[in-house]
């Protein structure tokens, strides 16, 4: 994003955009704790708005320099009760509660499922020699059957953990802990969302963001 302030601090109609991803788990009755993971420093002071709201539902805990490092936080910081875990972006402002809800029953049954979107675009392999502006196109890629995987992402709690233990034994890294899940060979499932769901990466995703809820989406 640039700029001195955090892109989960941004505001989005006046909320700040970590407060709109957060407030569907806080106010979700199956959700019994949620963490989330920020920088030390911020921990150490945090904004006015999310000061209030810490204790025993919602806990600030130390992130990593990996998602998988912050992750793996917010896993040790829950209680051993918690047998169902729910892992969210802090930048997608708009998870959907009856997604959750989907995710949440899979989870109970012993799967693991992604909130996700089929894939509409025409999709384009670059060659791998090519660098720069410049990318030849190596090969067109059917897009049959590809969906494009969103957050939250709902799993057992052993399962998640084993997919962990097993990713780090082997030294593997990865953006998607489905993805760690399906190496293990875990059932996980998709779960239709809405590409309203987007995560806020650039500047022109804020802008997308504020759309959105202007729209009254």
């Amino acid at each position: 994003m640039g700029g001195e302030t955090p892109k989960q601090f941004l505001p989005i109609a006046g909320v700040p955009l970590l407060l709109h991803a957060l407030r569907p788990f806080l106010s979700h009755p199956a959700v019994a704790r949620v963490v989330v993971a920020l920088p030390a420093a911020v921990i150490a002071s945090p904004p006015e708005w999310l000061a209030p709201l810490l204790g025993e539902r919602l806990r600030a805990v130390a992130g990593g320099a990996q998602r998988m490092d912050s992750v793996e936080a917010g896993l040790n910081a829950l209680p051993p009760e918690c047998a169902i875990v729910l892992v969210h972006d802090g930048a997608r402002p708009f998870p959907d509660p009856r997604v959750i809800d989907l995710i949440i029953g899979e989870a109970r049954r012993g799967a693991g499922a992604v909130a996700a979107v089929p894939v509409t675009d025409t999709l384009k392999e670059a060659e791998r020699r090519t660098f720069g502006a410049r990318q030849r196109i190596a090969r067109t890629l059917p897009r049959d059957g590809l969906w494009r995987a969103q957050t939250p992402q709902g799993f057992p709690r052993s399962m998640l953990e084993a997919a962990y233990a097993d990713a780090r034994s082997l030294e593997v890294n990865a953006t998607d802990c489905a993805a760690l899940v399906e190496r293990i060979g875990g059932e996980v499932v998709l779960i239709p969302d809405a590409a309203t769901n987007l995560k806020v990466t650039t500047p022109g995703d804020l802008l997308l963001a504020r759309a959105v809820v202007e729209a009254g989406g």
